[in-house]
């Protein structure tokens, strides 16, 4: 008997338990290529995140734009050879960056302060190292760095990075302060920067950039764990004007550093593996807040003890969602996912709730957290439903966070695409209404007015001077001899609007609701018949005669070519599939967009989309068709959208560096990993209902904020049994092919009977 039981344990796939999921989160995926990921330490939403950097390439050349500072938007590519230093903030997995403030560097030997170069870092402070010698976890970065023979270690709070350097002996030890260092970087982006030496192991000061925000100041306090023998500082700009300071000599031992450019350096004696440690603290608003943030939330020298706090915030969070796997690669994939979706937002306020606002005066956030890094564009799209799910209490923060912005805005406009109190302007739409729809309709209104919400949400649509919106309104699509990528913003107003009129509806506005559910049906407008694909519109009425449906360059649309762009009407799939000839041939139609091939010139003039982030035609490494192989549950075979997603889930994401398909765009390439995994997603966020597809789990449990749990089976599920042959919720047959937002919050159970042949 024990033998035949042993038989069928090695015939039966192993399952794996996800228990302390931390194990399983590999922060090195993305950091290659694309993915434009970082490797450093952070906790859940935090506002600092302390990461290395691999190179200083600059934004701009010969004053024109530098296209490989692209690779740089997080700082950190795995290819480099070599560490520059280990700055406090960073995007994560951006097209566009900003950041990578505050840079310390520990060298020993004779004092370089300059980073040198790649090809010879000796000629400066950076540093070779081997990922060999590096360790990458959640919340703990260490690396060895090999010049010098320094290990470095990072941790953090949330608003305090944490960093462990071992020296060997020397009393030629460094610490280098660069505040000239930065992402995206070019000749005059730093403003001004400060910084005060109030005794021998404290230093305060700031840093202001005019960069994608142009107005960003970041406060710090900065200590370390032994004092300093001497210190200085180096400033790089050669200012005609000196005022009377010139009658020190600031160069050594001076208090106060003030400058554009500026690198300090502090001086230490060191026995052979004696730990230097600092804590460096970031405040939005003031040196005092960041000294309170630091004395709050780490008061003391154990770096261990902040390690293991982090790791336990990470594991409270990731532990919402327990699953089981056939493999272990399947447990890194998600829960590295889930840790992705969990950087940003980001936390911006002290600890007494105070920040900068958009108007540039002090704020305090009463009763909610204060957040920032609003990649809307990506993120309304999976992200802030997945938060609706998982989340809703943040989720409800970030909605007020908007609205406050709104209410700075001198503009009256909701976000766009924001970070530390700017508006960037970045990309298109206005899907803050899209993110402030969805938590309103599926009720999940905790702190805010959902009424004031719908004002600022109608508002921000009919701002006439943002982005062709005049225009849009006037004639009901956007002309693209007025407008560039007009087909793209017709189509998201579209949708934003749709939205709109959804909360209306709900809160009884009928005049908003009917303003705006006219305004939803925009998408017609640019619809072409003759072609069978959206396309862009003069301001005389008349299509545009110069049309290639595969370019991605100038032919109306922006990160995506027609293929993809003419599927976007999530608010009305069933009529645009009638619009675009039935069922039967839309079914066709969408075939081919995952089996035609694109050749290479279609896509070489997007620097964010490489061969990686491709099948046939279907670009799923950016955001525009996220939702596409969802569509198929509005024809005849729904089957095929079990099959396009359990290929898109195989081929886009893989446990290793290079795992990712194109940008995270701060979380939205994984959360749609997250909820094809669990078998459904938010093709229409604003809506209550999810597309069902096929999980790629065998199980999993969500741990809600209401208390219940909501399970996912799946029986037979492998990789061959991508199809789904029944499906029962709450033990009940069930042949709907969307489940809704009550179905999970209530709690309860859906099972899918998994089969390698579809049910046709």
């Amino acid at each position: 008997m024990r033998r035949f039981s042993l038989a069928l344990l090695l015939l039966w796939p192993a399952l794996l338990f996800a228990q302390n999921p931390v194990q399983y989160v590999k922060p090195i995926i993305g950091t290659q290529k694309m993915g434009h990921t970082y490797p450093g330490a952070t906790v859940p939403f935090g506002m600092v995140q302390l990461s290395p950097e691999t190179d200083t390439l600059p934004y701009e050349m010969n004053g024109k734009y530098n296209p490989d500072v692209y690779k740089y938007c997080a700082g950190y590519q795995y290819t480099d050879k070599t560490i520059v230093g280990f700055s406090h903030t960073h995007f994560s997995g951006t097209g566009h960056s900003d950041l990578g403030d505050f840079l310390i560097m520990p060298t020993v030997g004779p004092l370089q302060l300059n980073p040198g170069t790649a090809d010879k870092p000796e000629s400066g402070y950076r540093s070779r190292f081997s990922h060999e010698n590096e360790t990458v976890e959640a919340a703990y970065y260490k690396v060895k760095l090999d010049e010098d023979n320094i290990l470095a270690e990072l941790t953090a709070s949330n608003r305090v990075g944490f960093h462990q350097y071992t020296f060997p002996q020397s009393d030629q030890a460094h610490i280098i302060l660069d505040l000239m260092a930065g992402i995206y970087n070019y000749g005059n982006k730093n403003v001004w920067t400060f910084v005060r030496v109030e005794n021998d192991t404290l230093i305060t000061g700031y840093r202001q950039t005019s960069g994608w925000a142009r107005t960003r100041t970041v406060y710090f306090a900065m200590t370390f764990s032994k004092p300093f023998k001497k210190y200085g500082h180096q400033n790089n700009v050669n200012d005609v004007y000196k005022g009377f300071y010139r009658k020190f000599d600031q160069t050594t031992n001076f208090p106060e550093m003030a400058g554009r450019q500026i690198r300090a350096w502090f001086d230490f004696n060191t026995q052979a593996g004696e730990k230097i440690k600092i804590k460096f603290a970031l405040s939005p608003v003031s040196t005092e807040g960041a000294l309170l943030n630091l004395r709050t939330e780490i008061p003391g020298w154990d770096f261990d003890a902040v390690k293991r706090n982090g790791q336990e915030q990470w594991n409270k969070e990731l532990s919402k969602v327990a699953i089981k796997a056939t493999s272990e690669d399947d447990l890194v994939n998600f829960y590295t996912a889930m840790y992705h979706t969990y950087l940003s937002p980001t936390t911006y306020m002290d600890v007494d709730g105070g920040y900068r606002g958009l108007d540039q005066l002090n704020h305090k956030a009463n009763g909610f957290i204060n957040y920032t890094t609003f990649s809307l564009w990506d993120t309304y799209r999976a992200l802030h439903p997945l938060f609706n799910i998982l989340q809703p209490q943040r989720n409800a923060d970030m909605v007020r966070s908007m609205l406050e912005h709104y209410n700075q805005s001198v503009h009256k406009m909701l976000p766009v695409w924001s970070h530390y109190a700017n508006e960037n302007w970045c990309m298109i739409g206005y899907h803050s209404v899209s993110v402030i729809a969805d938590a309103i309709m599926k009720g999940n209104i905790k702190g805010f007015d959902a009424n004031k919400a719908l004002e600022a949400c109608a508002t921000t649509a009919r701002y006439k001077k943002y982005d062709g919106l005049e225009y849009y309104m006037q004639l009901g699509y956007i002309p693209e001899d007025k407008n560039s990528s007009s087909v793209s913003k017709t189509l998201e107003y579209a949708y934003d609007d749709w939205c709109i009129a959804q909360v209306a509806k709900k809160l009884g506005r009928t005049d908003l609701y009917d303003e705006f559910i006219k305004r939803s049906l925009n998408y017609r407008n640019v619809y072409d018949a003759s072609t069978g694909f959206m396309r862009p519109k003069m301001s005389d009425g008349q299509f545009r005669k110069e049309f290639d449906v595969l370019s991605t360059h100038g032919q109306g649309y922006i990160e995506g070519n027609a293929w993809n762009y003419s599927l976007y009407v999530p608010q009305y799939p069933a009529e645009m599939i009638a619009l675009m000839g039935g069922k039967k041939q839309f079914t066709s139609h969408l075939d081919s967009l995952f089996t035609m091939h694109l050749p290479d010139e279609f896509f070489a003039e997007t620097e964010d989309i490489t061969r990686d982030g491709i099948i046939g035609n279907y670009v799923h490494g950016n955001e525009p068709a996220h939702h596409a192989a969802y569509l198929y549950n509005w024809t005849d075979a729904p089957w095929k959208t079990q099959e396009r997603v359990r290929m898109i889930l195989q081929k886009m994401y893989k446990p290793a560096s290079d795992g990712l398909g194109g940008n995270d765009d701060c979380g939205q390439m994984s959360a749609w990993y997250i909820f094809s995994s669990l078998g459904f997603y938010p093709v229409c966020p604003g809506s209550t209902e999810y597309a069902l597809g096929s999980p790629a789990i065998q199980s999993a449990t969500l741990q809600l904020e209401n208390g219940k749990t909501f399970q996912i089976e799946a029986v037979n599920q492998s990789a061959a049994n991508v199809y789904v042959r029944k499906v029962e919720l709450n033990g009940q047959p069930f042949t709907k092919r969307f489940i809704t937002h009550d179905d999970i919050m209530n709690g309860g159970k859906i099972v899918f009977y998994m089969d390698r042949k579809p049910k046709k």
